[in-house]
């Protein structure tokens, strides 16, 4: 038994040596490459803008000093290359700006964003030039503030207008006896649509034509302004599938040069007055960034605008850089509220909603910050249900034209599988001391006392949301049922109907806070600080994605996402304040 004892303990301590080992050349790793303050730029520069990796407005920022090690070597957001690029405009090392083959997984809001600075780094006087073997419509909106324009000679542009898919699930519900039992408020509130129907409602196509519409015609009413092509021109265009090869795209004054990327890369040397068989000097947009967010000037004095990021569905518990948790966020606004130094808030929301009461209690801590401290809301891709539920009450609200926002409506989703139990065998029997102690049981058919009183709370939960908007936005309850009922709206559809103030971007929402604030020379802090421990890094680690990795492999990119989605719906819990459906625009 000595023995083994022996050999037991030397396994263990071989197993504690291994992970210490293997912890000791992670951390000895971060901790020595890549270091953004070795990072030089050197003269007649341009920043290749990869945007592969920039997903989020917001990197996040933890509490954990261990997080923060692991964190900090690749925290990057939207919200910091915007800055880099700004401070690229007067940076003498730099002299232009070179979009290769650039792949995006920003939204609309986003693209715009970053679009409106890259338009305003051109009047600085130094070039964007733009390459690609293939454009898909929404990097094509990006690429098409670049001057020139270049395509693959065997390359192909997409180029044909915003489409979405909804799936239906009724046939499949009946056929598996699998059924999701749905309580909603609001006739526009197709977020359950699939689960009750085959086809899309009248109400449902109406909004969602409008709203296909209405981001097009922003889309293409820059792209217009970009390239010197009507509207009118590129609607036919895209009708017509007109672009669709290089020389099409070329003849439509699409792209200016077909021809392979050496040209291009010539091109940008010629720019430079690099001789053609020397290199010319490159920076990447995340090196550049990295740099810019280390060396940036701190203006002094102490007055700070403090930028509270929302990103993500709307859950119950802290959040993280996915996810609006109840904790990271109320806390973000308490801390705000009460830092001396803060004068003004901007809440920076990019969320289609989710768990009702986390966005009451979100919408509770703005309301009291606001009674204190101007906030300033700035919608980005979306703000939509619980998102624009926790937008609602500030003083101000900012909006792109593409942002998605409104679907002011409630639901609930309770899955049923008593017609599948009864089809395999399977009975469920209850017993209860009073008429309503058992609650809700999938493995019982949906009674109409308790479908009754939940509608109950679904409506008190509608009037609740209606009058939040009703009083933060200066209307009468009618007029915000009128356009509530779970309806989506673009931007640009939301500022003509009193849901958001002004058309504009993150930096737009700041200048109106300091205009509230009254202040002029200010700093800006970022919130929420997530209060995360270090597990929760170490389960995005290589090894420990291998299961997702492999099921990704294995079902295709599609197929995966699909069963995300259904995970995601799956995994709901309470009254839900969220927008009917995702688009993705390609």
């Amino acid at each position: 038994m000595k023995f083994l004892g022996n050999v037991l303990a030397t396994i263990i301590g071989l197993f504690i040596f291994l992970m210490l080992f293997f912890f000791g050349i992670v951390i000895i790793t971060t901790i020595f490459s890549g270091d953004p303050d070795t990072v030089t730029v050197k003269n007649n520069s341009v920043i290749e803008l990869d945007l592969k990796n920039i997903q989020y407005d917001y990197a996040g920022k933890y509490k954990d000093p261990w997080l923060k090690l692991f964190s900090d070597k690749k925290s990057v957001g939207l919200t910091d290359v915007i800055n880099a690029i700004e401070d690229a405009k007067t940076d003498s090392d730099i002299k232009g700006i070179s979009i290769l083959n650039d792949e995006s997984p920003l939204g609309m809001a986003q693209t715009k964003a970053l679009r409106d600075e890259l338009e305003s780094f051109k009047k600085s006087g130094k070039f964007v030039m733009a390459y690609a073997n293939s454009y898909s419509q929404k990097e094509y909106y990006l690429n098409s503030v670049a001057t020139p324009i270049y395509l693959n000679p065997v390359g192909e542009m997409d180029f044909k207008g915003l489409s979405a898919e909804i799936l239906f699930f009724k046939d499949l519900q009946e056929k598996s006896g699998i059924k999701m039992e749905v309580i909603r408020h609001g006739k526009y509130k197709s977020a359950v649509e699939p689960f009750l129907e085959n086809e899309m409602s009248d109400a449902n196509r109406e909004q969602t034509t409008a709203l296909l519409n209405s981001i097009w015609n922003s889309v293409v009413t820059e792209i217009s302004k970009s390239r010197n092509v009507s509207v009118d021109k590129l609607n036919e265009i895209a009708n017509g599938l007109l672009a669709r090869t290089p020389e099409m795209a070329k003849e439509e004054n699409l792209v200016d040069i077909i021809a392979y990327e050496d040209v291009y890369h010539d091109a940008i040397k010629k720019a430079l007055k690099v001789e053609k068989a020397d290199d010319y000097n490159k920076i990447s947009l995340f090196d550049y960034t990295k740099k810019m967010m280390t060396t940036s000037k701190i203006i002094e004095g102490t007055n700070e605008i403090a930028i509270i990021y929302a990103q993500g569905e709307i859950q119950s518990g802290e959040g993280d850089v996915t996810t609006i948790g109840e904790g990271s966020m109320r806390r973000s606004l308490q801390e705000a509220r009460e830092n001396k130094n803060v004068k003004a808030i901007v809440l920076r929301i990019d969320s289609p909603g989710g768990n009702a009461l986390t966005s009451d209690l979100i919408w509770r801590e703005v309301e009291l910050t606001k009674n204190l401290k101007p906030v300033v809301v700035s919608m980005g891709n979306y703000a939509a249900s619980g998102g624009y539920y926790i937008a609602c009450n500030a003083h101000k609200i900012f909006a792109e034209n593409t942002t998605i926002t409104g679907s002011i409506g409630v639901f609930g989703i309770l899955p049923n599988f008593s017609e599948l139990s009864s089809k395999i065998g399977i009975n469920a029997e209850q017993v209860n001391t009073h008429e309503n102690s058992a609650g809700y049981s999938p493995f019982v058919p949906l009674g109409d006392k308790f479908r009754a009183v939940t509608l109950e709370g679904v409506e008190h939960i509608y009037n609740t949301f209606v009058t939040h908007v009703a009083e933060g936005r200066k209307m009468t309850f009618a007029q915000v049922d009128s356009i509530a009922q779970g309806r989506v709206w673009s931007g640009s559809q939301a500022i003509k109907i009193g849901l958001v103030d002004e058309i504009g971007g993150l930096n737009d929402a700041i200048k109106e806070a300091v205009i509230l604030a009254k202040v002029k020379k200010y700093n800006t802090r970022n919130y929420p600080e997530y209060d995360k421990e270090l597990e929760d890094l170490l389960a995005n680690l290589p090894f420990a994605q291998s299961k997702e990795s492999f099921i990704k492999e294995e079902l295709g990119e599609e197929n995966y996402k699909v069963l995300q989605e259904i995970k995601r719906i799956q995994s709901q819990k309470g009254v839900q304040t969220m927008m009917p459906f995702k688009i993705n625009i390609r």
